[in-house]
């Protein structure tokens, strides 16, 4: 099914005439932005646009369509087949990922637990469909800076959001595991979290992530880490987002373990990220090889920086 058709299908048959404009923009399109009650936001190439009632991309909210909740509600049961309780565990981590990989984050009244956990997602009145963009190749002029000697160097991502950080780890994770002229394939495991990697849907993953790679889907980073260590014996292990002591301490017992570690992690410089108490121990051992450090130039997402592991420009 092509990219359009998939985001066509997103939506109900009885709204698809309404969609069908936004759905030809497939290769520019980011994110559809939902909120009752309020104007369709369509971010299209890092710009906000709207949609009116007839299907048309506007610049402007003036004539812009709002969607209500009744819709809202509409859409999400679509998407979950019209079986919203099959759906229920994706639902109570607030996501909800879909064939193609697209992905629909989720927002309305958080039912909590008597432990304060969270129970469920009702009342779902915010909806904001990420379009997922695999881009084959993105990687080639990365790949050649992250060995030395013919060896796999542990690589850490610094990107603030919307820099293709995601994009960029998913297209390094084939290369590796397929192969490529500085190294054979290796086993590659992904711990794909928020399956944004390899954004598997039933089991499945949508994305390339190459043929010697293993997914542990919708797990946390640091349980899962320690489960493909024992059980998938991977030369590799792949992450999205560090965020936390757990998350390092578990990435520390993957390095022990002899593999090597992608990761990424939230920052607009290698300075900022010295800063982060959590990530002191790892900078302090200079336990990575290489610091990729991603930003926008001009609007458009550029590598700013490759820096070896005494945090020297290379």
């Amino acid at each position: 099914m092509k990219k359009s058709e998939e985001i066509l299908h997103l939506f109900p048959a009885q709204m698809r005439r309404q969609w069908q404009e936004v759905a030809d923009l497939a290769d520019r399109l980011q994110e559809i932005r939902l909120r009752a009650g309020r104007e369709i936001i369509l971010l299209l190439d890092g710009c906000e646009y709207f949609l009116s009632g007839g299907g048309q991309v506007l610049t402007s909210q003036e004539k812009a369509s709002c969607i209500t909740d009744r819709e809202i509600e509409a859409i999400l049961n679509h998407v979950c087949d019209y079986s919203i309780y099959a759906f229920s565990d994706e639902i109570r981590q607030g996501f909800l990922t879909l064939p193609g990989g697209h992905r629909v984050g989720l927002a309305g009244q958080v039912i909590l637990d008597e432990e304060g956990k969270i129970r469920n997602i009702k009342h779902i009145r915010y909806m904001n469909i990420r379009i997922a963009h695999e881009i084959r190749g993105v990687a080639d002029r990365i790949i050649p800076w992250i060995y030395e000697n013919g060896q796999l160097l542990d690589t850490l991502l610094i990107s603030p959001p919307g820099c293709g950080k995601t994009t960029l780890l998913r297209d390094m994770v084939r290369q590796i595991s397929d192969g490529n002229r500085h190294q054979k394939g290796i086993n590659v495991a992904v711990v794909d979290e928020r399956s944004e990697i390899a954004g598997c849907y039933m089991g499945v993953a949508q994305n390339d992530v190459g043929r010697r790679t293993d997914i542990l889907d919708g797990c946390p980073k640091a349980l899962g880490m320690m489960m493909l260590i024992r059980s998938m014996s991977p030369q590799a292990v792949a992450v999205d987002e560090l965020g936390s002591e757990e998350d390092v301490a578990a990435l520390s017992r993957v390095l022990q373990c002899g593999s090597k570690v992608l990761a990424t992690i939230h920052g607009d410089s290698l300075e900022e990220i010295r800063k982060k108490s959590f990530m002191e121990v790892l900078l302090s051992q200079q336990i990575f090889g290489r610091y990729i450090v991603l930003g926008k130039q001009e609007g458009c997402c550029r590598v700013k920086g490759i820096y070896d592991r005494s945090f020297q420009l290379c």
